[in-house]
């Protein structure tokens, strides 16, 4: 039996495709490293500016943002995606060092589906994309 070809629990995540944005390389790679793993096409940006232009050449599954970043912070990236007909069924998870109720509100008010308070562990950053897009298996049936 060759396992090579198809990772059996990796499988339901292949070809998706992830945006994480982050002012920080450590974050964008750690969350890189863990859904390539997982089969996913996954694409970077530095902040919400560079984002938006990743979102329109790639159409992500689901986006990661974090709160916290020069120019354009998470929330008016989240904002923006989600007044925008196009892309506001996108789920959009917020990321944050900060594990406060106000943050998590604000998060909620600009139209996030979920919160993550970083640093976040491969099995949170999983469950967080499985519970907001539908695998693509499951899409046919």
């Amino acid at each position: 039996m060759n396992n090579a070809a198809q990772p059996a629990s990796k499988s339901r995540l292949s070809g998706l495709k992830v945006l994480v944005i982050d002012d920080s390389k450590t974050i964008r790679r750690t969350a890189e490293t863990l859904l390539s793993k997982e089969g996913c096409e996954v694409y970077t940006a530095v902040d919400g500016f560079d984002a938006l232009a990743k979102i329109a050449d790639h159409q992500p599954d689901i986006v990661f943002v974090d709160i916290m970043m020069p120019r354009l912070d998470g929330y008016q990236t989240c904002s923006l995606i989600k007044h925008n007909k196009v892309f506001r069924a996108i789920p959009v998870i917020m990321l944050s060092s900060k594990d406060g109720l106000f943050d998590r509100a604000r998060g909620r008010i600009v139209g996030s589906e979920h919160y993550l308070t970083k640093p976040f562990t491969r099995d949170e950053l999983l469950a967080a994309i499985e519970q907001h897009v539908a695998a693509p298996a499951a899409a046919t049936s």
